[in-house]
């Protein structure tokens, strides 16, 4: 599998980790995509933020949930409640942020076989599935385990593994192992 890291800036505050450890860390384990996340932090920060990571580094960039902070970045995912904040159609959620981002990568979250279903019908460029273990950045996810690699299958968009995901896991059907507090190990 694919390697995908979670820049989660509050984990990586907690962690006593900088930009530039995790970058450093990116690198050495061929990470292929980063994602952005920043809940509490304002405009400003995470501006600042994806611009040093772009300096640093030339891994695609993904920024979680902000679409207005794509053109800092290369490309967006959105959670399926994000979605419906564009159009509770999730078709025409798509169609709006695509118009907003162009042809940038896109990524949504999914959790279940209905909602695989359904992104397989829409513009995106592949799908975070999970949760795979219990995570302590989404307490409230449901945990798939075993069952992720099946549920998997049933993507025709590349599937990006989430949820408690660590660097040396092998789950079938699956291209990227996205990886957010295990890369503090390594």
């Amino acid at each position: 599998m694919k390697l995908y890291a979670l820049l989660d800036f509050d984990s990586l505050q907690k962690n006593t980790y900088s930009i530039e450890q995790f970058i450093s860390t990116c690198e050495a384990l061929h990470v292929e995509i980063i994602q952005y996340r920043d809940k509490k932090g304002n405009k400003q920060r995470k501006i600042e933020n994806l611009k040093k990571i772009k300096s640093l580094c030339d891994i695609p960039l993904l920024v979680n949930d902000e679409v207005d902070l794509v053109q800092f970045c290369d490309g967006l995912h959105v959670g399926q409640e994000d979605l419906m904040r564009f159009n509770l159609d999730k078709v025409k959620a798509i169609e709006l942020i695509r118009k907003l981002i162009k042809r940038k990568i896109l990524g949504i979250s999914t959790h279940n076989k209905e909602e695989i279903l359904e992104a397989n019908t829409l513009d995106i460029d592949y799908i975070g599935l999970g949760a795979f273990r219990t995570t302590s950045t989404k307490e409230d996810a449901a945990v798939l385990g075993e069952s992720l690699g099946d549920l998997a299958r049933l993507s025709l968009k590349p599937v990006g593994a989430i949820g408690g995901v660590r660097v040396n896991d092998e789950i079938d059907n699956v291209t990227y192992a996205v990886i957010g507090s295990d890369i503090y190990a390594h």
